[in-house]
């Protein structure tokens, strides 16, 4: 049982900054015309959408989405899904980069809620939600605001247990037993402090953080005057904070979510790799998904074309059409092919006699007669020939295509597979 300290219009005063301007080059080809947060996600949605409907389901509807690299796409799916109309100070607004402080782009996560703090200015909020727009998970963030009121925190940061071999990945925490941070690295090369009684995991900053507000605009017009700043939260805004001991740490895994299995406490995906991409989305086909789509008590929002019902055709003998084990979205048709332990985004069509097999399809491709696939990435509007083979040759995948770390072939938006 969770309980709150509730007051009157709980959330009122409450203002989210989400930073959605992440080139994600790891995660290239499929950042190649998109920002990270627009790159689709699990058949039917974009990774934005997660965070954005933690803040929805959580009432906190004063949400602006700071963008900056090849921003067309989340522009375009943020007015389709994320519209917001006919409610009084409710909203969901995308602030593209306009070089409001000078002649250059954000200089870093904190120069990018710098540049907008007109924003905050005219909203005058007590506290100040900074939540990053490209990770995979469910938060009820009404929790960890109330956790931060307990403490009469000025920062709160949400973190997570990593292993330390992703150490240098993450910011690194030491917590004291009030919860209270007495100790950050950010990013650090070796030797990170590890959590007490747990000498392989360290405590990871999730990159989410409430602030008070008074005390955000200070901290930021300080830092704007610093020339050597990185003009970065984790670099430079928690590190001059957490000395002055209102800094506290939000344990995410207390996070609870109505309707969700015990198992799923805690889930929380970085996919800024294509292999953490990958195996993020082969999390959600598993019997029991550690990240549950299907929860109606915590419904998940975003935009699809209208689209027929998925179609599944012919019953023959060798061309059958057939998905197991897989997720398929709406306007997809198997004729006569197999789809196993793979995801088809909308409007997929698989032709007689194709193989696929733990696939992330995107939606809107062709796959042609008689075509094996196997682990593989296949961006958007992908049309693949007849009778090609993806995902058996490691030699010759590497010579046609881009193919992650761990051996998954990336076929990039657009492309015209097989045909000469």
């Amino acid at each position: 049982m969770v309980s709150y300290i509730y007051r009157e219009n709980f959330m009122s005063g409450v203002l989210t900054m989400i930073l959605a301007g992440g080139e994600g080059t790891r995660l290239a080809p499929l950042t190649g015309v998109r920002a990270k947060p627009a790159v689709p996600f699990g058949g039917n949605y974009r990774i934005i959408d997660f965070v954005l409907n933690n803040f929805v389901n959580s009432d906190l509807l004063q949400i602006f989405v700071i963008t900056q690299f090849k921003s067309h796409s989340l522009m375009k799916h943020l007015s389709r899904a994320w519209r917001v109309t006919g409610l009084t100070n409710r909203f969901i607004d995308p602030i593209p980069a306009q070089m409001q402080t000078g002649k250059h782009w954000y200089l870093g996560t904190a120069d990018a809620v710098y540049q907008n703090i007109h924003l905050i200015h005219g909203l005058d909020p007590e506290e100040v939600c900074v939540f990053g727009g490209d990770h995979i998970y469910k938060m009820d963030v009404r929790q960890m605001l109330n956790y931060h009121r307990q403490n009469n925190a000025l920062l709160t940061v949400a973190a997570i247990p990593v292993h330390v071999s992703q150490a240098h990945e993450f910011g690194v925490i030491e917590v004291d037993s009030t919860g209270k941070m007495i100790g950050f690295e950010e990013k650090p090369k070796s030797n990170a402090k590890t959590i007490p009684g747990r000498p392989d995991y360290v405590l990871a900053s999730m990159g989410n953080y409430i602030f008070d507000a008074k005390t955000l605009v200070e901290v930021l017009n300080e830092d704007a005057a610093q020339i050597d700043s990185k003009h970065d939260f984790g670099h430079n805004i928690i590190p001059k904070m957490y000395p002055q001991g209102s800094v506290y740490v939000y344990d995410f895994s207390t996070n609870v979510i109505r309707g969700e299995q015990a198992e799923s406490k805690g889930y929380w995906r970085d996919v800024g790799t294509l292999d953490s991409y990958y195996e993020a989305n082969m999390d959600l086909i598993s019997v029991q998904p550690p990240l549950d789509l299907y929860n109606k008590y915590w419904p998940l929002r975003s935009y699809t074309p209208p689209m027929p019902p998925a179609k599944f055709v012919h019953d023959e003998a060798n061309r059958t059409g057939q998905a197991i084990s897989s997720m398929v979205a709406s306007g997809c048709i198997v004729s006569g092919a197999i789809v196993y332990q793979s995801i088809l985004g909308y409007n997929t069509v698989v032709h007689s006699h194709a193989y696929i097999e733990k696939s992330v399809l995107m939606g809107n491709n062709d796959i042609g007669r008689g075509c094996r696939i196997r682990r593989a990435i296949i961006d958007k509007d992908v049309k693949i020939a007849p009778n090609t083979i993806i995902g058996e040759d490691p030699v010759l995948d590497r010579q046609r295509f881009h193919v992650s770390a761990d051996g998954v072939v990336v076929i990039p938006k657009g492309a015209m597979v097989g045909f000469d």
